[in-house]
């Protein structure tokens, strides 16, 4: 396994799967001009979706055209309760694709409780996999996961799965008990999307980068997963062939990693310190309610983590992104934003359920400075909620 992947997210035409007649040919060149340079550059592992749109036509289209005899291809397809549904949806992946084989198959999203059921369960998702497997027509499963982490956890522990798609990255740790589990378990890690997900590193804050100087934060976030031992590989979301290169140099820095990371590291801790005090970034998170038991479903665990990032790097773009998600990304980015504060949700509600956090008084302020900076838009999750 190459220690970087490229990533079908960034590259396709469309969100909708579009039939074959209307994919363009200078989308088709574009992705073509994409797979000759990650082949060329050692990118041997291929990762999509069922529900990546127009992702998994487009590829299968050009995969024996660009042929790389050390590929790894991976697509992941979500669990379903009818386990005949999941598998329809199995097979129309391979139709998409044009194989006969899957190296990987990641089951998408296990998010919820009941996706991990759906997935275990006698006669479940895995039983299906498993008839496939012994058929020659898959290698290794794992899943992906946008799961709280005792979730997580819990499918790392059923012994189920070969490997794991995950968020862990610079700006966001809490998923490292995990790393620490699949380690345990002997499970292969690979880290979604650490470029958009990872704080929108593509379109960087001027004080981010100045803070990563000399690197492009692209580079130190690269760096600062791939030096961490359970993860073997991180996605490369690739919109087109130059957005490889930062993750090429980064990687061509790997050697050398701890020389590059320990100052950066200091300097945005420092930054982070001087921004937001010792106190509160020991205790920021300590007493809060989940979303599931505030008034108005807020996320507050999510909305001063957005504040967090805002007030210590400036990450107003994906600040933003994620701000408006909330309240439309059903079971993969749950609860709401802080909108509906004194409105649907008194300040007195809010207090109600406060009372083990020792910024109780504070955090209604930090909420409405939050909506006043990135409130007024709403993000829909552009794949499809299965």
């Amino acid at each position: 396994m190459p220690v970087l992947s490229l990533g079908g997210m960034r590259y396709q035409q469309s969100w909708s799967d579009l039939p074959a007649e209307e994919i363009t040919a200078d989308s088709q060149a574009n992705l073509r001009a994409t797979l000759e340079k990650a082949v060329a550059c050692g990118f041997h592992h291929i990762e999509t979706a069922r529900h990546y749109g127009s992702s998994e036509r487009q590829l299968g289209d050009l995969l024996r055209e660009v042929p790389d005899p050390r590929r790894i291809l991976q697509t992941k397809v979500p669990p379903h309760d009818d386990p005949g549904q999941f598998e329809a949806e199995l097979e129309l992946s391979f139709r998409r694709l044009r194989v006969d084989r899957l190296d990987l198959l990641g089951i998408h999203g296990l998010n919820l409780p009941e996706h991990l059921e759906q997935t275990l369960r006698p006669g479940g998702c895995l039983e299906v996999v498993r008839r496939w497997q012994e058929q020659g027509r898959i290698g290794h499963v794992g899943f992906s996961t946008h799961a709280p982490l005792p979730l997580i956890l819990e499918a790392i522990a059923s012994d189920a799965f070969d490997y794991i798609n995950l968020h862990w990255y610079y700006i966001r740790q809490d998923n490292s008990p995990a790393l620490a589990a699949a380690r345990r378990h002997d499970m292969g890690v690979f880290v979604i999307s650490p470029t958009d997900k990872g704080g929108h590193l593509h379109t960087p804050s001027e004080r981010i980068s100045g803070l990563c100087a000399p690197l492009h934060p692209i580079e130190f976030n690269d760096l600062f997963c791939l030096r961490e031992e359970s993860i073997h590989t991180i996605s490369v979301g690739a919109a087109g062939p130059a957005d490889l290169d930062l993750h090429l140099q980064a990687a061509a820095l790997l050697p050398e990693a701890d020389r590059w990371l320990v100052p950066l590291q200091k300097r945005l801790e420092g930054a982070r310190l001087e921004a937001l005090g010792a106190h509160w970034l020991e205790s920021w998170n300590d007493g809060l309610p989940s979303w599931e038991a505030t008034p108005g479903e807020l996320n507050l665990p999510v909305l001063l983590w957005l504040h967090n990032l805002l007030e210590a790097w400036d990450l107003e773009g994906y600040a933003r992104a994620r701000y408006g998600l909330l309240g439309q990304g059903s079971h993969w980015f749950p609860g709401a934003n802080a909108d509906a504060l004194d409105r649907e949700v008194s300040e007195a509600e809010l207090l109600s359920v406060l009372g083990a956090s020792p910024w109780a008084e504070r955090i209604p302020s930090l909420l409405r400075g939050l909506r006043e900076r990135l409130g007024g838009t709403s993000t829909r999750r552009l794949m499809a909620d299965a």
